[in-house]
């Protein structure tokens, strides 16, 4: 209950965040097309670019998830981090994904539009519908539910695919703005090493981003 609790304050937190993305997902295709393109076709290699990156090279900070899931900091990350950020995007590629994209916003303030949340939302209930259908597909025994399962669940794959490459073009385009390759250079020194969790600190001040109006 208690745990529970804590995550429900941690949500909170982020939605008093005031920044926002430098482009959101509908506009990363336009915003970054080659590298789109790289992420839907090599996803886990990207993933382990980006997490790299947002370290600022770093690998001493590396911890799995960036501290986000319940196997964070217990998986030997200091004694082989490379290896262990390996395993992290090939076995766990959505929680890659996911904890990059939470350490971000947990450092520049970062808030989610609406319109992202319904994306992601969308996935997720598209991804649930899609094994609902294997399962009754698998007990009841009829090829029409099971064409319509294979058609759902290659659906949500895709659609799967697709939301990841633009969430890592938006994590790409936001480090660019960071690291001054396009727009004016964010003053910021390097981060702090990662803790358990970085959602239950206080809201972090603005750093070079505009605040919402």
């Amino acid at each position: 209950m208690a745990s529970s609790q804590a995550n429900l304050d941690k949500m909170k937190i982020r939605q008093n965040y005031r920044n926002l993305w430098h482009t959101d997902l509908m506009g990363t295709i336009k915003a970054d097309t080659p590298y789109c393109c790289l992420s839907l076709w090599c996803g886990p290699c990207v993933s382990y670019m980006l997490r790299k990156r947002a370290l600022y090279n770093d690998m001493s900070k590396y911890v799995c998830c960036a501290g986000y899931m319940p196997c964070s900091g217990r998986c030997g990350e200091s004694r082989c981090p490379e290896f262990c950020l390996c395993t992290e995007v090939f076995l766990c590629f959505g929680n890659s994904v996911g904890s990059t994209r939470f350490l971000l916003q947990d450092e520049f303030n970062i808030q989610t539009t609406q319109c992202d949340n319904c994306i992601i939302g969308f996935m997720f209930c598209l991804q649930q519908v899609a094994c609902i259908f294997s399962i009754v597909a698998m007990i009841v025994g009829s090829e029409e539910i099971s064409e319509a399962s294979q058609i759902l669940s290659c659906m949500a794959d895709l659609v799967y695919c697709t939301v990841c490459a633009c969430m890592q073009t938006q994590h790409k385009v936001e480090m660019d703005k960071r690291d001054g390759i396009f727009g004016p250079q964010s003053v910021m020194a390097a981060p702090h090493l990662q803790q358990m969790s970085r959602m239950d600190q206080p809201v972090p001040p603005s750093v070079g981003y505009p605040p919402q109006p």
